[in-house]
């Protein structure tokens, strides 16, 4: 019998999706900072991580297929990369050295909007991880 961990998988990934995100601030600012920017920034964080933990829940639990394999990459890249666009414009201190000064200036005028991205993207491949499903059931019956 296949034992279905689909929820464990999709918690695993929320919680290192969050990880990911305070390491990469650690690392730049410090643990203590890290912490405090989750405090603030919570009500984009947390939605993101979530939505990431939902589409790999949902896409463990639906047989493997090639174009959803391809969406969740997409989706999951979208959302790791909105989580490293907000923390990128801790590099402040380190990207005037090597002249690319107005890079840290935008991320972090658009931080906010990275973060808006990741969290569409969450919603438009649960949706799609969703719709997929449902066919699955329709074909079975």
């Amino acid at each position: 019998m296949v034992r279905n961990n689909s929820v464990l998988y999709g918690v695993l990934s929320g919680i290192g999706l969050l990880l990911f995100y305070l390491t990469i601030v650690s690392i730049f600012q410090g643990v203590e900072f890290a912490f405090l920017n989750l405090r603030s920034m919570w009500y984009l964080i947390f939605p993101l991580a979530i939505g990431f933990g939902v589409q790999i829940g949902l896409y463990t639990s639906i047989k493997y297929t090639a174009q959803m394999t391809g969406t969740v990459a997409a989706t999951g890249a979208i959302s790791g990369g909105s989580m490293v666009a907000c923390c990128s414009h801790f590099l402040l201190q380190v990207i005037p050295f090597i002249g690319i000064s107005g890079l840290a200036v935008t991320l972090t005028k658009y931080q906010a909007r990275f973060l808006a991205i990741g969290i569409l993207s969450n919603i438009i491949g649960i949706t799609l991880l969703i719709r997929h499903k449902n066919k699955m059931k329709g074909v079975k019956k």
